[in-house]
Protein backbone atom coordinates (compact mmCIF):
# COMPACT_ATOMS: atom_id res chain seq x y z
CA UNK A 1 0.00 0.00 0.00
CA UNK A 2 1.20 3.17 -0.76
CA UNK A 3 0.59 5.27 1.92
CA UNK A 4 3.28 8.26 2.90
CA UNK A 5 3.69 8.92 6.69
CA UNK A 6 2.14 12.08 6.39
CA UNK A 7 -1.00 9.57 5.35
CA UNK A 8 -0.82 7.83 8.27
CA UNK A 9 -0.63 10.77 10.77
CA UNK A 10 -3.99 11.89 8.58
CA UNK A 11 -5.89 8.83 9.24
CA UNK A 12 -4.82 8.42 12.49
CA UNK A 13 -6.04 11.75 13.84
CA UNK A 14 -9.01 11.27 12.28
CA UNK A 15 -9.52 8.07 13.93
CA UNK A 16 -8.79 10.07 17.30
CA UNK A 17 -10.95 12.83 16.13
CA UNK A 18 -14.58 10.89 15.25
CA UNK A 19 -13.95 8.63 18.01
CA UNK A 20 -13.95 11.16 20.80
CA UNK A 21 -16.88 13.06 18.61
CA UNK A 22 -18.92 9.68 18.80
CA UNK A 23 -18.30 9.56 22.11
CA UNK A 24 -19.36 13.10 23.48
CA UNK A 25 -22.56 12.69 20.93
CA UNK A 26 -23.81 9.39 22.39
CA UNK A 27 -23.59 10.76 25.86
CA UNK A 28 -24.99 13.94 25.03
CA UNK A 29 -27.62 12.90 21.89
CA UNK A 30 -29.47 10.24 24.09
CA UNK A 31 -30.99 12.97 26.77
CA UNK A 32 -32.02 15.21 23.78
CA UNK A 33 -32.94 12.32 21.90
CA UNK A 34 -35.15 10.92 24.50
CA UNK A 35 -36.92 14.14 25.32
CA UNK A 36 -37.83 15.12 21.88
CA UNK A 37 -39.42 11.66 21.41
CA UNK A 38 -41.62 12.31 24.45
CA UNK A 39 -42.16 15.92 24.48
CA UNK A 40 -45.50 17.40 23.34
CA UNK A 41 -43.76 20.76 23.43
CA UNK A 42 -44.18 23.58 21.39
CA UNK A 43 -40.53 23.86 21.34
CA UNK A 44 -39.88 20.71 19.56
CA UNK A 45 -39.60 21.56 16.01
CA UNK A 46 -37.62 24.02 16.33
CA UNK A 47 -35.06 22.01 18.64
CA UNK A 48 -35.63 19.57 15.33
CA UNK A 49 -34.77 22.04 12.89
CA UNK A 50 -31.76 23.15 14.97
CA UNK A 51 -30.10 19.90 15.14
CA UNK A 52 -30.90 18.77 11.47
CA UNK A 53 -29.54 22.25 10.09
CA UNK A 54 -25.88 20.01 9.47
CA UNK A 55 -27.99 17.94 6.79
CA UNK A 56 -29.20 20.95 4.70
CA UNK A 57 -26.27 23.32 5.22
CA UNK A 58 -22.99 23.27 3.07
CA UNK A 59 -20.45 22.34 5.54
CA UNK A 60 -18.35 25.54 4.55
CA UNK A 61 -21.23 27.70 5.40
CA UNK A 62 -20.97 26.09 8.86
CA UNK A 63 -17.33 26.19 8.93
CA UNK A 64 -17.43 29.59 8.44
CA UNK A 65 -20.19 30.57 11.43
CA UNK A 66 -18.61 28.37 13.49
CA UNK A 67 -14.85 29.82 12.97
CA UNK A 68 -16.86 33.10 13.62
CA UNK A 69 -18.30 32.00 16.82
CA UNK A 70 -15.25 30.52 17.57
CA UNK A 71 -12.65 33.51 16.50
CA UNK A 72 -11.58 35.50 19.01
CA UNK A 73 -14.36 38.06 18.39
CA UNK A 74 -16.78 35.44 18.54
CA UNK A 75 -18.98 34.91 21.83
CA UNK A 76 -17.38 31.20 22.06
CA UNK A 77 -14.12 32.52 21.26
CA UNK A 78 -14.04 35.05 24.11
CA UNK A 79 -15.60 33.03 26.46
CA UNK A 80 -12.68 30.43 25.98
CA UNK A 81 -10.25 32.58 26.11
CA UNK A 82 -11.56 34.21 29.22
CA UNK A 83 -11.11 30.77 30.88
CA UNK A 84 -7.70 30.61 29.69
CA UNK A 85 -8.28 27.61 26.96
CA UNK A 86 -7.58 30.25 23.95
CA UNK A 87 -9.48 30.15 20.86
CA UNK A 88 -10.71 27.26 19.26
CA UNK A 89 -9.72 27.43 15.64
CA UNK A 90 -6.87 25.65 14.26
CA UNK A 91 -6.96 23.38 17.17
CA UNK A 92 -7.39 19.40 17.77
CA UNK A 93 -10.29 20.71 20.56
CA UNK A 94 -11.76 22.79 17.82
CA UNK A 95 -11.90 20.09 15.61
CA UNK A 96 -13.68 18.20 17.39
CA UNK A 97 -16.30 20.74 18.55
CA UNK A 98 -17.06 21.52 15.32
CA UNK A 99 -17.35 17.77 14.38
CA UNK A 100 -20.29 17.33 17.39
CA UNK A 101 -21.86 20.32 15.59
CA UNK A 102 -21.64 18.59 11.95
CA UNK A 103 -22.68 15.10 12.80
CA UNK A 104 -25.30 16.25 15.71
CA UNK A 105 -28.14 14.72 13.48
CA UNK A 106 -26.89 11.88 12.33
CA UNK A 107 -27.05 9.98 16.04
CA UNK A 108 -29.61 12.20 17.61
CA UNK A 109 -32.23 11.17 15.04
CA UNK A 110 -31.46 7.42 14.96
CA UNK A 111 -31.86 7.48 18.37
CA UNK A 112 -35.08 9.30 18.61
CA UNK A 113 -36.41 7.10 15.69
CA UNK A 114 -35.11 4.33 18.40
CA UNK A 115 -36.91 5.55 21.58
CA UNK A 116 -40.08 6.19 19.60
CA UNK A 117 -40.54 2.93 18.18
CA UNK A 118 -40.47 1.34 21.84
CA UNK A 119 -43.14 2.96 22.78
CA UNK A 120 -44.65 3.61 26.08
CA UNK A 121 -46.18 0.41 27.19
CA UNK A 122 -42.03 -1.13 28.13
CA UNK A 123 -42.20 1.51 30.88
CA UNK A 124 -45.51 1.55 31.97
CA UNK A 125 -45.48 -2.23 32.90
CA UNK A 126 -41.89 -0.83 34.38
CA UNK A 127 -43.68 1.02 36.38
CA UNK A 128 -46.57 -1.07 37.89
CA UNK A 129 -43.32 -3.30 39.13
CA UNK A 130 -41.91 -0.10 41.43
CA UNK A 131 -39.21 1.29 39.07
CA UNK A 132 -38.23 4.68 38.94
CA UNK A 133 -38.44 6.62 35.97
CA UNK A 134 -34.32 6.25 35.98
CA UNK A 135 -34.07 2.52 36.50
CA UNK A 136 -36.83 2.25 33.83
CA UNK A 137 -34.57 3.82 31.71
CA UNK A 138 -31.50 2.52 31.59
CA UNK A 139 -32.93 -0.99 32.59
CA UNK A 140 -35.84 -0.89 29.89
CA UNK A 141 -35.09 1.58 27.17
CA UNK A 142 -31.35 1.38 26.99
CA UNK A 143 -31.07 -2.37 26.26
CA UNK A 144 -34.31 -2.54 23.86
CA UNK A 145 -32.73 0.94 21.75
CA UNK A 146 -29.44 -1.19 21.33
CA UNK A 147 -29.52 -1.15 17.95
CA UNK A 148 -30.67 3.00 17.50
CA UNK A 149 -27.30 3.17 19.69
CA UNK A 150 -25.18 0.68 17.43
CA UNK A 151 -26.49 2.68 14.65
CA UNK A 152 -26.14 6.33 15.93
CA UNK A 153 -22.47 5.57 16.55
CA UNK A 154 -21.25 4.10 13.25
CA UNK A 155 -23.20 6.92 11.27
CA UNK A 156 -21.67 9.47 14.19
CA UNK A 157 -18.05 8.09 13.44
CA UNK A 158 -18.47 7.46 9.86
CA UNK A 159 -19.59 10.83 9.10
CA UNK A 160 -17.38 12.58 11.35
CA UNK A 161 -14.26 10.63 9.09
CA UNK A 162 -15.92 11.91 5.61
CA UNK A 163 -16.02 15.67 6.87
CA UNK A 164 -14.23 18.09 4.82
CA UNK A 165 -15.58 21.75 4.16
CA UNK A 166 -16.10 21.79 8.12
CA UNK A 167 -12.87 20.78 8.94
CA UNK A 168 -10.89 22.67 6.64
CA UNK A 169 -12.55 25.90 7.89
CA UNK A 170 -11.88 25.06 11.63
CA UNK A 171 -8.66 23.45 11.25
CA UNK A 172 -6.56 24.47 8.33
CA UNK A 173 -4.18 22.35 6.78
CA UNK A 174 -1.57 21.72 9.73
CA UNK A 175 0.32 18.94 9.23
CA UNK A 176 -0.14 16.24 12.88
CA UNK A 177 -2.15 18.82 14.50
CA UNK A 178 -5.05 19.65 12.04
CA UNK A 179 -4.66 17.83 8.66
CA UNK A 180 -7.23 14.96 8.91
CA UNK A 181 -7.42 12.56 5.85
CA UNK A 182 -9.92 14.25 3.92
CA UNK A 183 -8.10 17.04 3.62
CA UNK A 184 -4.69 15.15 3.01
CA UNK A 185 -6.32 13.62 0.06
CA UNK A 186 -7.62 16.75 -1.36
CA UNK A 187 -3.92 17.77 -0.71
CA UNK A 188 -2.51 15.12 -3.20
CA UNK A 189 -5.09 16.43 -5.89
CA UNK A 190 -4.03 19.62 -5.85
CA UNK A 191 -0.43 18.19 -6.21
CA UNK A 192 -1.16 16.05 -8.56
CA UNK A 193 -0.35 13.26 -7.07
CA UNK A 194 -2.66 10.75 -8.28
CA UNK A 195 -1.64 7.40 -7.07
CA UNK A 196 -1.38 8.38 -3.51
CA UNK A 197 -5.31 9.99 -3.88
CA UNK A 198 -6.16 6.86 -5.20
CA UNK A 199 -5.08 4.79 -1.79
CA UNK A 200 -6.73 6.88 0.33
CA UNK A 201 -9.86 7.80 -1.81
CA UNK A 202 -9.95 3.14 -2.07
CA UNK A 203 -9.44 2.97 1.99
CA UNK A 204 -12.34 6.02 2.14
CA UNK A 205 -15.15 3.88 -0.49
CA UNK A 206 -14.17 0.91 1.25
CA UNK A 207 -14.77 1.72 4.89
CA UNK A 208 -17.95 3.28 3.75
CA UNK A 209 -19.09 0.11 1.98
CA UNK A 210 -18.23 -1.77 5.25
CA UNK A 211 -20.61 0.60 7.26
CA UNK A 212 -23.64 0.33 5.21
CA UNK A 213 -22.89 -3.51 5.17
CA UNK A 214 -23.01 -3.58 9.25
CA UNK A 215 -26.09 -1.73 9.03
CA UNK A 216 -28.25 -4.04 6.66
CA UNK A 217 -26.50 -6.95 7.95
CA UNK A 218 -25.59 -7.16 11.17
CA UNK A 219 -27.51 -4.62 12.79
CA UNK A 220 -30.28 -5.01 10.12
CA UNK A 221 -30.90 -1.08 10.28
CA UNK A 222 -32.43 0.71 7.14
CA UNK A 223 -30.83 4.24 7.06
CA UNK A 224 -33.54 6.62 8.20
CA UNK A 225 -31.80 9.82 8.91
CA UNK A 226 -34.41 12.47 8.14
CA UNK A 227 -33.63 15.94 6.19
CA UNK A 228 -35.73 18.93 6.70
Amino acid sequence: MMLTSADYSALWLTFKVASLTTLILLILGTPVAWWLSNTQSRWKPLLSALIAVPLVLPPTVLGFYLLVLMGPEGALGRFTDAIGLGTLPFTFTGLVFASCIYSLPFVVQPLQNAFEAIGPRPLEVAATLRASPIDSFFSVTIPLAKPGFFTAGILGFAHTVGEFGVVLMIGGNIPDKTRLVSVQLYNHVEALEYTQAHWLAALLLGFSFLVLLVMYTVIKTPLRVQHV
